[in-house]
């Protein structure tokens, strides 16, 4: 026969409480039946697991002269913020909350209060809860008209904050979301029967403008919020609904997001003009102090230097920080080595083919370096002196995948030629960096280069 956990074994299973907390947990949960006795209701002892995004039932009584809640022991079960939004609020706050409607997750409507237990230094380390069935749908529903009751039940689900008022501007029904709201701002109860006034001034121009539909984005105290406001008016009522949104923490991402793109911007840019730097420092070392068998090597290097600073060049042109349209870089690289490496073939032409793929910067700075020398290759290479010749670039997505193809109708590579630092750089960065394949042939008409990598969007 299995052995059933304890309040200890689920703990030690689950979370991260020490031995002191546990031991709390433990003593309360050996008057747990006395306390559903009193009070005619379930209780429970939910404590959070360690991941944060649920909760578990770590002990469970139920009153003797009551109906259970639940048809089958929740012992063990975990618990959903979608179902429970008030447990997780007094998880997170360590406040009281009381008479909230929950909705268990076997579908039954209950009226549910919830405190917390604390351990040392005053930490939460779990919540009591107790929960009484709701056997009549309550008043305010009807003012949905709803067909069933389980699309009445659809408000409880939300995270937004709804709160239906009568032409008196007081509450006629609330969600547990706007119940939790209001217990956070205003560090008060929310009661029907109130003016919205009390827990909202700030609402008044809100509900005094005459348009039917209002959408508001305003700042109550440190919250940034959005309300929706809109009329149910008919013969028998003239209600308002009112959805509130808390876009705090939205905009908090919004903002740090745009200090972190304006930081990336910046160090790119600073990458940029270092590499045209370097870029500049090559060109007057082969203008005035280079031999001038030293001066095609210096070239080399100085196109793998702006093949790289083409990448940066790109992303600050565009809206977008951290990824580089494959295609138009692949241009940049391929115009800039034709015109200067292919000055003394005027006759040399260079096409590009495919459709324009975004990828991440990090990746289009080794593309950049194979694409420059695939190309550098076919220009110094493929070409007898003063012949003409063309050299084509082909991207497309198969699958998976990304492939790279550079073709060219010269002389034809073959495998007997002597190895080369380019051929060297291609293979190791396309390998290490790109996670790809590289292949070289000859074809009929010239020689084929290909690459093959993972394509991430």
């Amino acid at each position: 026969m299995e052995r059933t956990m304890t309040v200890r074994d689920l703990c030690a299973l689950h979370t991260h409480l020490l031995d002191s907390d546990i031991q709390i947990l433990e003593n309360l949960s050996t008057n747990l039946p006395l306390i559903a006795d009193l009070n005619k209701a379930n209780v429970f002892i939910d404590c959070p697991v360690r991941e944060g995004k649920h909760a578990i039932v770590v002990a469970e009584a139920c009153g003797h002269s009551v109906k259970s809640v639940y048809d089958h022991p929740v012992v063990g079960k975990f618990a959903y913020e979608a179902f429970e939004p008030a447990v997780f609020y007094v998880l997170r706050t360590g406040k009281d909350m009381f008479v909230n409607r929950a909705l268990t997750q076997e579908g039954a409507m209950v009226q549910q209060s919830v405190v917390p237990i604390k351990g040392e230094c005053n930490r939460v380390i779990a919540v009591l809860i107790m929960e009484k069935v709701i056997h009549e749908e309550p008043e305010s529903f009807n003012q949905f008209d709803r067909q069933d009751q389980q699309n009445s039940l659809v408000p409880e689900f939300i995270e937004e904050s709804i709160f239906l008022i009568n032409n008196q501007k007081r509450l006629v029904y609330t969600n547990p979301a706007a119940i939790n709201l209001v217990s956070e701002i205003c560090l008060t109860d929310c009661v029907l029967g109130e003016s919205i006034f009390d827990y909202f001034p700030g609402f008044a121009d809100v509900l005094a403008s005459k348009e039917d539909i209002l959408m508001k984005e305003m700042n109550i105290g440190k919250k940034i919020i959005q309300i929706k406001k809109f009329h149910l008016g008919n013969k028998n009522s003239n209600e308002t609904f009112i959805i509130i949104r808390d876009l705090t923490e939205l905009r908090d991402k919004e903002r740090e997001l745009i200090s972190k793109s304006v930081a990336i911007r910046e160090i790119h840019h600073r990458v940029k003009n270092n590499l045209q730097t370097v870029a500049s420092l090559l060109r007057l070392q082969m203008r005035l102090g280079a031999p001038e068998e030293s001066k095609p090597h210096l070239l080399v290097s100085l196109n793998r230097v702006l093949s790289i600073s083409s990448v940066y060049e790109i992303i600050l042109a565009s809206s977008q920080v951290d990824h580089v349209d494959l295609l138009e870089l692949i241009r940049k690289i391929g115009d800039m080595i034709v015109h200067t490496e292919g000055q003394a073939r005027q006759c040399v032409s260079i096409e590009y083919r495919g459709d324009l793929h975004s990828i991440d910067s990090d990746i289009g700075i080794s593309v950049a370096l194979v694409v420059n020398e695939l190309i550098h290759n076919c220009v110094k290479h493929a070409f007898k002196e003063g012949t003409e010749g063309n050299i084509t670039v082909c991207l497309q997505k198969d699958g998976p995948e990304l492939e790279l193809q550079v073709r060219d109708d010269g002389i034809g590579y073959s495998p007997a030629m002597k190895p080369s630092l380019g051929l060297d750089i291609i293979r190791m960065t396309v390998e290490n960096d790109l996670d790809g394949e590289f292949s070289i042939q000859r074809i009929k008409e010239g020689t084929l280069a290909s690459v093959r990598f993972p394509y991430k969007r």
